[in-house]
């Protein structure tokens, strides 16, 4: 059985500007199951949509050099 899409919005700890956001989407696309990432650096926010887990989603994040978390 295939694992449904789903779409999350996520804070992004660290990340202030246009490099960042890049090097926070590279490695979220590094991420099995990550189907697309949106970065809005402004924000300070992601939205990343397939079927990866969070927890696989921070760790790619942390080893970039920010920090992952859920919006409120």
């Amino acid at each position: 059985m295939e694992e449904e899409m789903t779409t999350g919005l996520f804070r992004v700890h660290g990340m202030t500007c246009g490099g960042c956001a890049k090097h926070v989407e590279k490695a979220l696309r590094t991420v099995p199951g990550v189907a697309g990432v949106v970065v809005d650096v402004a924000k300070g926010t992601v939205s990343v949509e397939g079927t990866a887990s969070f927890e696989s989603m921070a760790a790619s994040v942390g080893t970039a050099g920010y920090e992952l978390t859920a919006t409120v």
